[in-house]
C-alpha cells in the first residue's frame, strides 16, 4: 500500500470522525445561533453619522489684499495649516469638552423595558438642576433608578427595580420624593422635575440616570470620533456611530461649529495681540520721531545751517574761482620772471623782446610794442647808416629808456602779483577749511535725516497697520467650510447581523471540530485499519464489529455484521492457507495484552468453520486466564493441563462436543496450574498437536497475549497461522511495536493482523449483512 493511499484513507477516516460526530456539531451550531440570535434581539443597533468639511486656505482666501502683510515679517509669519495637525485639533480635548457640556452628554437617560433599554436624548423624561458648582459635578459619577409613581411622586434607588429573575433583595436606599423636592446624591443635591407628557413619564415607568464625568465622555469619543484624510486634499470626513441618529448628528454638527469658532477666536486673540503691538509700537516711534526732530533742529542752530546742501555747492563753486585766480596769478608771476630773465641776459640789448606772452598788463604790452617799434626803426635805418647816425643814436636813447621802463614795469607788477597770490592762498585755506568740515555735519546730519526718514516711515506704516488691523477686528472667517452636514444613514451599521450569524455559525463549527481534532490529536489508541497499517507490517485480514453484551456468539443463520465478518475472515483465512493439507490447518489467536478479544475471536472464528460442515476443535492454551468455557457455556472437569499432567488420560476424556454444533469440538483449558510455562514444554503437548491435526480440519487455538508472557512462544512452532487480534478504541499505538518486532523476527510464524471491536454502524460489505426476511419500510418504485 502506498502513500497516496494511506493518505487518502487518513483524510477519509478523518472525515468519518467529522461525521460520527455530527449531532455534537449541530447541537454546537443550534447554541451558537441561539446565543446570536439573544444578543442581537437585546443589543441596540447603532447607526453611522457621517460630516464632511474643507479646510480653508487662509493665504488664498483673504477678505482685504494686504490684511495680513505683517505675515511678510519674521515675528508673524506663518504656514499654511497641516491637515494632520488640524485633525488632532478637531478632537483636542478643549473642544471636545465643550461639545460635551453644550449638549450634555455626559447625562444619559434610558428607558427600561422588558426586552432592551431605550436611550432617550432629545426629549428627556427628566431634567435634573444640581444644586452643586458645575466644576463639582463634571468631576463625579454616579448611577441611578427613577421610578415613576404618579405624576407628582417617584421613588429612587441604586438597584432596577424592573430586572428580571433578579435575586437582590429591594434597595435599602430607595425613597420616595416628590417633583421638585431637594435630592441627595452622590454628585451633590439636585432636584427632579418631569417632561410631562415624553416617552418615560407614564406611571410605573423606570428611567436610568447615568451621570458620567465629563473628562471620562471626552476620552470616550476621542475614541468613538473618526476622521478621515485624503492625500493631496484639505476634505475631511467625520464619523460616529451612536445608539440614536440625531444624537451623532448633532455631535458632529457641534462639533464642526466648535472647531470653527476656535479658529474664529484664535484668528481675533491674533488680530487683537497684533493691535495691542501696532499701538505700543506707535507711541515707542513717536517718541523716537520727536528725539530726532529735536536732534535736527539743534545741529541746524549750532552750525547755523539753512540748507548745508547748498551752502556746500557755493563753497565748491568758490573755492574753484579762487584756485582759477590762483594759478592766474601764479602764471603771470612765472611770465614774469621769464621776461626779466630775457631782459637781463648779456648781450640782447638791441634784440626785439617777445610780445603777448601772456602777461596781462597793458602798460606792459604798451611798452613792450614800443620798445620793439623803436627796434625795428633802428636796425632799418643801420643798414643804410652807422652807428653815427644821430637818428640812430636818438632811437637807442629812446630804446634804453623804454627797456628801463619796462623792467621796472615788470617789478612793480610781480610785486602786485604776489601780493594778490598771497591773498588767494588765504582765501584757498579759508574755504578749504570750510569744506573740509562739510562732510562731518553732512554726515551728522545725514545721520538724523536717515533716522528721521525711517522713524516716519515706520510711523506712517504702523498708521497704517492700525487702521488695517482696526477693519480686520470682527471680520475672520472660520477655518473649515461645511461640505455636507452630518447625514445618518437608515440602515444600522452595527451590529452587523450577517457577520454576527456568519461568526457564530464558524464558531459552532470550530469548537466541537476543534475539540474532536485536539482529542483526536492527543489520542493514542488504536480505532481502524489505517492505525495498524502504520505501524504494523504485517497482512491485514479482516476486522469485526463491536459484539453487544446479549449477542457474543454468532450463529449458523445470522445476518448480522459480526456473522458476515467473520464469514469474510473464515474465507481469508482458507486463501492464505490454500496450499496446506485439508487436515490440520492450525490456526493460532493471540493479542498484545489482555482483553483484546482473543478468545472471543477463537470462539466465533471455530464456530464460524463448524458451520461450513468442517470438523474443528476450539483449543484453549490460555492455561491463566481461560474465558472459552464462559463463552460456550461449557461445564469441563478436565482440560488441556490435566491431559498434560495426567498420563493416563485420554485425548478424548477431555474433548467436549458443542451441544448446538457437532462439527465443533472443545478442549478446556482444565486447571490452572502453578507452573503454566513449565507445564507447556511437556512432550505430550507436542503429541497432542500431532493427534489433533490428522483428526480435525481446523484446530483454532486460543493462546495468551504475547505481551505478557511467554506461553504463546513456546507452542508458537505447531501454529499454522497466526491471527494477532488488536482491540479497537482500548489498546495503545504504542504497544504495537510488539507486534512488529514478532513479525519481523518471525518470531511467529505466518502472522496477520485482525482488528476487533470497530464501531461500524453499517451493515457489513457492500450492503449486506441484512436479515432477506425482515421486511423493509421502504420501497423503490
Amino acid at each position: 500500500m502506498n502513500n497516496d493511499t494511506i493518505n487518502k484513507d487518513n483524510f477519509r477516516d478523518l472525515i468519518d470522525i467529522y461525521i460520527s460526530k455530527w449531532k455534537w456539531i449541530a447541537l454546537s451550531v443550534i447554541i451558537a445561533f441561539s446565543f446570536a440570535y439573544i444578543n442581537l434581539k437585546y443589543t441596540p443597533n447603532q447607526y453611522q453619522s457621517t460630516a464632511s468639511i474643507k479646510l480653508n486656505d487662509d493665504k488664498g482666501d483673504k477678505k482685504l489684499s494686504e490684511l495680513t502683510a505683517l505675515q511678510d515679517y519674521g515675528l508673524f509669519s506663518s504656514n499654511s495649516s497641516n491637515v494632520i495637525d488640524e485633525v488632532q485639533v478637531i478632537k483636542s480635548r478643549s473642544i471636545l469638552t465643550k461639545v460635551v457640556e453644550e449638549l450634555g452628554l455626559n447625562i444619559n437617560f434610558h428607558v427600561l423595558g422588558r426586552v432592551k433599554d431605550q436611550e432617550v436624548f432629545m426629549d428627556p423624561p427628566l431634567n435634573l438642576n444640581f444644586i452643586a458648582s458645575d466644576s463639582t459635578v463634571h468631576k463625579m459619577s454616579t448611577t441611578f433608578y427613577v421610578t415613576i409613581i404618579d405624576e407628582n411622586t417617584f421613588k429612587t434607588s441604586k438597584k432596577n427595580s424592573k430586572k428580571l429573575f433578579s435575586l437582590d433583595k429591594e434597595d435599602e436606599n430607595s425613597k420616595v420624593y416628590s417633583f421638585g423636592d431637594r435630592i441627595e446624591s452622590p454628585v451633590g443635591d439636585l432636584i427632579i422635575t418631569p417632561n410631562i407628557g415624553v416617552y418615560g413619564t407614564e406611571k410605573d415607568a423606570v428611567v436610568k440616570v447615568s451621570v458620567r464625568a465629563i473628562a471620562n465622555v471626552v476620552e470616550s469619543y476621542q475614541g468613538k470620533i473618526k476622521i478621515g484624510t485624503t492625500k493631496q486634499s484639505n476634505v475631511l470626513t467625520l464619523s460616529l456611530k451612536e445608539h440614536i441618529k440625531s444624537k451623532a448628528e448633532l455631535i458632529l454638527d457641534k462639533l464642526i461649529e466648535k472647531y470653527n469658532e476656535d479658529a474664529v477666536n484664535d484668528k481675533e486673540a491674533v488680530v487683537k495681540a497684533t493691535s495691542d503691538f501696532i499701538n505700543n509700537r506707535l507711541e515707542i516711534v513717536s517718541n523716537e520721531l520727536e528725539q530726532v526732530d529735536l536732534t535736527a533742529e539743534t545741529l541746524k542752530k549750532n552750525n547755523r545751517l539753512s540748507d548745508l546742501g547748498t551752502q556746500s555747492s557755493i563753497f565748491l563753486q568758490t573755492e574753484k574761482e579762487n584756485e582759477q585766480r590762483l594759478i592766474t596769478t601764479t602764471n603771470q608771476i612765472q611770465l614774469i620772471d621769464y621776461m626779466s630773465d630775457y631782459m637781463s641776459e648779456g648781450g640782447r640789448d638791441t634784440d626785439l623782446l617777445p610780445a603777448n606772452v601772456g602777461i596781462e598788463n597793458s602798460n606792459v604790452s604798451a611798452i613792450t610794442k614800443n620798445y620793439n617799434d623803436l627796434v625795428l626803426q633802428r636796425d632799418r635805418i643801420l643798414k643804410n647808416s652807422s652807428d653815427k647816425n644821430p637818428t640812430v643814436v636818438n632811437l637807442n636813447s629812446q630804446i634804453n629808456a623804454l627797456k628801463n621802463n619796462l623792467d621796472q614795469s615788470l617789478k612793480n607788477l610781480r610785486s602786485s602779483s604776489e601780493i594778490t597770490l598771497s591773498a588767494l592762498n588765504k582765501e584757498d585755506r579759508r574755504i578749504s577749511s570750510q569744506i573740509y568740515s562739510a562732510p562731518k555735519k553732512e554726515r551728522q546730519f545725514r545721520n538724523i535725516e536717515r533716522q528721521q526718514g525711517i522713524k516716519e516711515s515706520l510711523y506712517l506704516y504702523l498708521l497704517e497697520k492700525r487702521e488695517e488691523t482696526a477693519i480686520t477686528l470682527g471680520m475672520s472667517s472660520p477655518n473649515a467650510k461645511i461640505i455636507q452636514s452630518a447625514y445618518t444613514s437608515g440602515t444600522p451599521v452595527a451590529p452587523k447581523r450577517k457577520v454576527i450569524y456568519l461568526a457564530s455559525l464558524l464558531l459552532g463549527l470550530f469548537i466541537p471540530i476543534g475539540l474532536i481534532y485536539v482529542i483526536d490529536l492527543l489520542d493514542t489508541k488504536v480505532h481502524n485499519k489505517n492505525d495498524v497499517l502504520k505501524l504494523v507490517k504485517a497482512p491485514f485480514i479482516g476486522d469485526i464489529p463491536k459484539s453487544t453484551k446479549r449477542k457474543q456468539i454468532v450463529n449458523k443463520i445470522d445476518y448480522s455484521p459480526k456473522a458476515e465478518a467473520f464469514r469474510l475472515l473464515r474465507t481469508n483465512i482458507n486463501f492464505l492457507l490454500k496450499n496446506k493439507d485439508e487436515k490440520g490447518k492450525t490456526i493460532f489467536v493471540t493479542s498484545t495484552t489482555k482483553q483484546e478479544g482473543k478468545s472471543h475471536t477463537s470462539v466465533n472464528l471455530a464456530s464460524s468453520f463448524s458451520f461450513s460442515e468442517q470438523k474443528v476443535l476450539l483449543l484453549e492454551t490460555d492455561i491463566r486466564v481461560p474465558r472459552v468455557t464462559d463463552y460456550l457455556n461449557v461445564d469441563a472437569q478436565k482440560g488441556l493441563t490435566d491431559y498434560i499432567s495426567d498420563p493416563d488420560l485420554q485425548l478424548e476424556d477431555i474433548i467436549i462436543t458443542d451441544a448446538i454444533n457437532e462439527h465443533l469440538h472443545v478442549i478446556p483449558s482444565g486447571t490452572i496450574p502453578p507452573n503454566p510455562a513449565e507445564l507447556l514444554m511437556n512432550d505430550r503437548v507436542a503429541k497432542l498437536f500431532e493427534k489433533i491435526k490428522k483428526e480435525y480440519n481446523y484446530i483454532i487455538v486460543d493462546t495468551a497475549a504475547v505481551g505478557l508472557v511467554t506461553d504463546t512462544l513456546l507452542i508458537s512452532h505447531f501454529a499454522d497461522m497466526f491471527v494477532y487480534v488488536i482491540s479497537a478504541n482500548n489498546v495503545d499505538k504504542r504497544q504495537l511495536h510488539i507486534a512488529q518486532t514478532m513479525y519481523e523476527e518471525n518470531r511467529l510464524p505466518n502472522v496477520v493482523t485482525l482488528l476487533n471491536g470497530t464501531t461500524k454502524k453499517k451493515g457489513y460489505g457492500y450492503g449486506y449483512g441484512n436479515d432477506p426476511k425482515t421486511k423493509k419500510w421502504y420501497k423503490f418504485s
